[in-house]
């Protein structure tokens, strides 16, 4: 029994602000995000089955991805609760999302890999996360490094 890896790639635009921050990212600035998602897990082996050999269907990835992650943050401005001008901006703004920590690439790819970890079929494990802010520059979560 072999245990294999697959990756599906998602992309989404948005919008963030670091509250308190030092620099430039202070600011409301977005990001062409790119999200790759590796899951791990043994492959259906069931011979009549139309999805035997597969870990898991990619369309299903996609729907679980799409409606964790790709629908509610594309095109949305994600904000800690505590930043000013918050409830007015949310009033004023519609896909608004207010999170309860600091809106970093980093703290995204931890909430990302939680909401997807559990809303995994039981038989697969969720490996790593890549997400990349630009072309050149990523944050990595991988499940070995969080047990």
């Amino acid at each position: 029994m072999s245990i294999i890896r697959i990756t599906k790639e998602f992309r989404f635009e948005g919008a963030h602000a670091l509250t308190d921050y030092d620099g430039k990212c202070r600011h409301i600035h977005g990001h062409s995000y790119r999200l790759f998602v590796t899951l791990k897990g043994t492959p259906l082996l069931e011979i009549n089955h139309p999805k035997s050999g597969m870990v898991l269907d990619f369309s299903e990835l996609k729907n679980i991805v799409n409606k964790l992650i790709i629908d509610p943050f594309d095109h949305a401005l994600i904000l800690r609760e505590d930043a000013r001008l918050v409830d007015e901006i949310k009033e004023a703004y519609q896909n608004v999302i207010v999170v309860g920590f600091q809106p970093t690439c980093e703290n995204l790819t931890v909430y990302f890999a939680g909401l997807i970890h559990d809303n995994l079929p039981e038989m697969l494990e969720l490996q790593s996360i890549k997400l990349y802010e630009t072309p050149t520059s990523f944050v990595e979560w991988v499940s070995e490094d969080n047990k």
